[in-house]
């Protein structure tokens, strides 16, 4: 992408917090047109950006004296209220116009909070949380869901392209981290589908690595557990409606596996509770009703 083309690009970009997220997506704003000023509160971890032409802040205060456009990422709620709202946070010399970006996954309703306070000064809070960590931060390929006006969602718009590849617009102040929130809990409840599995694999003798290869290798061709996530609502599906089909050949193939899995695990002597809770909801989840079918011991459902 070609940034001076961009709308925008003459505005001056400022990034707080220089760690293992904030460091790669700021190297890619290096080059930004208007330049770039940044703020870490350790002092070796602004020394390659100053080197690459950056500009190095002291305070998130000394950030906002130049730039318009102001990136977050650092810890938890705590460290972003002090960047944003403390003794030398961004609000102490922010000018009306100015747009911070919360990248940090934080609480929506200290989004919200933070949001009125900075609106009491003409500045625009969006939070702005991101997937596709450092590996995608390096590559450009994050992505990031925004929270806050179009006005404020225009002007991150451009600078954002450098970082992410995916950016989408999720409604207003909190529904950004609202969403992250979502996508976060598939993730890590994934991982414990994970581990689960691979307790089943070691209590048949198999080689967890190679089944780790074979997930990896196969949800990259599926799409994994997003590859459902396509309709506008989560309500029950109704008789002609185009998803029936599909999501009932979900259920019926996602029954039949789990019910020959948990099978393998009670020969095995090896409770699988979610496995067993996923083929309980499944049908539900889906939109559908279940299918008759019976436990892996034989009793109805």
């Amino acid at each position: 992408m070609n940034a001076a083309a961009e709308e925008g690009a003459d505005v001056r970009v400022g990034f707080i917090g220089l760690g293992n997220m904030g460091a790669p997506m700021a190297r890619r704003l290096t080059d930004w047109p208007g330049g770039l000023v940044v703020c870490d509160a350790r002092p070796e971890a602004t020394e390659k950006f100053a080197a690459a032409g950056a500009t190095v802040a002291a305070t998130p205060a000394e950030v906002a004296e130049t730039a318009s456009v102001i990136s977050v990422t650092v810890l938890d709620d705590t460290q972003v209220r002090d960047v944003v709202a403390g003794e030398h946070g961004i609000l102490r010399s922010a000018k009306a116009g100015t747009v911070v970006a919360v990248h940090s996954t934080i609480a929506d309703s200290t989004a919200i909070e933070l949001a009125e306070l900075c609106r009491a000064q003409g500045v625009d809070l969006v939070d702005a949380p991101v997937s596709g960590g450092a590996p995608g931060a390096t590559q450009g390929r994050l992505a990031v869901m925004v929270g806050g006006s179009d006005t404020a969602f225009a002007a991150v718009r451009h600078p954002f392209r450098l970082w992410a590849d995916l950016i989408v617009h999720a409604g207003d102040v909190g529904a950004g981290t609202r969403m992250k929130l979502a996508r976060n809990l598939l993730h890590f409840v994934s991982f414990a589908a994970a581990t689960e599995a691979a307790r089943l694999a070691e209590a048949a003798g198999l080689d967890i690595r190679r089944l780790g290869e074979v997930v990896r290798h196969s949800d990259a061709v599926t799409g994994g557990p997003g590859a459902i996530l396509w309709r506008d609502t989560t309500a029950a599906l109704t008789p002609g409606d185009s998803w029936l089909p599909i999501m009932s050949h979900v259920r019926d193939l996602g029954e039949k596996d789990l019910g020959l899995a948990l099978a393998l695990g009670d020969r095995l002597g090896l409770d699988l509770p979610l496995a067993r809770l996923g083929l309980i909801r499944l049908a539900e989840g889906l939109g559908l009703d279940a299918s008759p079918v019976t436990e892996p011991n034989g009793a109805p459902r």
